[in-house]
């Protein structure tokens, strides 16, 4: 009967992946038309596939499965079929569709390894799209955003799965502070990502414009649907002028949607995801490290970290109570190990440095080296100095408690970030900033924050990155300038500039060593004037 049994599995694999329309393929057995079977009672009928033209010689007859009996033993679908059943968003077709889907469909590699870090979220992350009654297109917007990797890091350092900007994140609450950064938590991610994509939905009326909304701002879709509105033209996605990257993301959102809904269609295969819970979570009131925690639940480092990748160090601090993630099947075993493990379970403290203190003074102090200390604190090469109250994780002397504390202050992307070289430093706009409000706390003119940044207004997007100038260059300028002042003669004669292609009034105030609005003043500038090249502008006689 082995063969009977095998032609039974061929039936079923032919009804539920490709359906009765794959015959040919029994014919085509070697398994099948080679040997002689033995003939079943006469009165039962053999099982014949439909539109079968070409019938195997002797199949076997199953007087004990019937279609109906194939049908009800199938087992329950995997999660792509319900992720394929949500699918809500629009059709949309054209170049940018077919470009995505072939980048796609020419990285079979890149989209394995994809989906294989996708399993261990998707089927939470479908849970929640399904609750909220969102379309199942949303669960798959990491592809896009991270490839699931929830320690993508982004140049404008958007984090995590979804890519939350700090500020973002922060307005969702995600917290972020010195060990725990919850953009990349997969659970408050999530529910913070699906919360800001349902508050864009209700804003803009449609899946399509809350996406482009999602990466490109509120704002930026704004201003665009109000160009549109203002010239007569239609307001949908696809009708506004967007920024590029913005203009291709839902065309690449919906080719992953057709590569999903087909993949067969594109010379793919999905490995099936279970339609099942992947992780558990686990409420850790102590703190311990996190290689002891993979450890007590049995599974690789990697693993680990790869489903609690919040914890930005090699420690969980639990001052207050921290849910970990866990494999299903490795709860029970986490939680015997944890409770038999006789041994201490952090081997860290933190350590508040003083103002000027040396690293190598404090790895001395707790027996390491200043090299240890850097890679695990995440301290510039270069630095050997510490600043005042600097928090730093260190090993735990023998014989001494634990002493994990919070840091006093949130962690955050530095709002700025100079360079000397050039003067100037990046800022990255927080909420409730204004012109005025960054121009004050940088010792700048508002006008001059405008003009670095080519502002035609004092609305400012949450999350953008402004040129400032650096406080160090901003200090130089302004002794330079009360310097230049003194020294001027009160009869001062004034010499012609002729403004060159890219000039500014900051730039030319920066090479001649006047104040912006002393050029202003001279020559009848407003705020808003721009310099066209061949202008003629008066400038102090007597510099260079």
């Amino acid at each position: 009967m082995p063969l009977l049994k095998s032609y039974v599995l061929v039936v079923l694999c032919a009804l539920f992946t490709q359906g009765v329309q794959a015959e040919e393929t029994f014919v085509k057995s070697p398994a099948l038309s080679d040997q002689v079977v033995p003939q079943p009672a006469p009165a039962a009928q053999p099982l014949q596939p439909a539109q079968d033209t070409a019938k195997p010689d002797s199949l076997p007859a199953s007087p004990a499965l019937g279609i109906s009996a194939v049908l009800n033993s199938a087992p329950s679908i995997d999660l792509w079929e319900r992720v394929r059943d949500g699918f809500a968003l629009q059709e949309m077709d054209g170049p940018l569709v077919r470009a995505h889907e072939a980048w796609f469909a020419h990285r079979p590699d890149s989209l394995k390894r994809t989906v294989e870090r996708s399993k261990r979220y998707m089927f939470h992350i479908v849970e929640a799209v399904e609750k909220r009654g969102m379309p199942t297109e949303i669960a798959l917007l990491p592809f896009i955003e991270s490839a699931y990797n929830p320690k993508a890091l982004s140049p404008a350092h958007a984090s995590g799965i979804w890519q939350f900007i700090p500020s973002t994140g922060k307005n969702y609450g995600l917290e972020q502070n010195w060990w725990y950064d919850g953009r990349r938590d997969v659970l408050a991610a999530t529910d913070a990502a699906l919360d800001y994509l349902k508050k864009l939905h209700d804003q803009f009326g449609s899946w399509e414009l809350a996406l482009a909304a999602y990466n490109c701002g509120e704002n930026c879709v704004d201003r665009a649907i109000a160009r549109n509105r203002a010239k007569g033209e239609a307001t949908d996605y696809q009708n506004l002028r967007l920024p590029l990257e913005t203009r291709q993301y839902v065309p690449k959102l919906i080719a992953i949607r057709n590569i999903i809904s087909n993949p067969t269609a594109f010379g793919l295969a999905l490995a099936d995801i279970p339609n099942k819970p992947y992780f558990t979570t686990v409420t850790l009131n102590r703190h311990i490290d996190i290689k002891l925690a993979a450890k007590l639940a049995e599974i690789p480092l990697d693993e680990f970290v790869a489903l609690n990748p919040a914890y930005n160090r090699p420690v969980v601090s639990a001052t207050t109570p921290r849910s970990l993630l866990l494999p299903v099947d490795k709860v029970d075993e986490f939680n015997a190990n944890l409770e038999s493990n006789l041994r201490p379970l952090v081997s860290w403290q933190s350590y508040a440095a003083k103002r000027g203190e040396k690293l190598n003074g404090i790895a001395q102090r707790f027996g390491t080296s200043s090299s240890w200390l850097k890679a695990n604190n995440h301290i510039p090469l270069k630095r050997n100095k510490m600043t005042a109250n600097q928090l730093l994780l260190v090993p735990l002397r023998d014989g001494k408690k634990a002493d994990i504390t919070p840091e006093p202050t949130d962690i955050a992307v530095p709002a700025e970030s100079e360079d000397t070289s050039t003067g100037k430093a990046n800022y990255v706009v927080r909420k409730g900033d204004t012109v005025l409000s960054i121009a004050k706390r940088n010792h700048m003119q508002p006008r001059l924050l405008k003009a670095l940044n080519g502002l035609k207004s004092n609305r400012l997007a949450v999350g953008r990155k402004l040129i400032i100038e650096s406080r160090t260059a901003a200090k130089k300028k302004s002794v330079a300038t009360r310097v230049a002042r003194a020294k001027r003669p009160s009869t001062a004669k004034h010499k012609l500039y002729t403004v060159r292609r890219g000039d500014t009034l900051s730039s030319i105030a920066h090479r001649y060593k006047v104040a912006t609005n002393d050029i202003q003043r001279w020559n009848n500038l407003g705020s808003h004037r721009n310099l066209m090249p061949g202008t003629k502008v008066k400038l102090v006689a007597g510099v260079d």
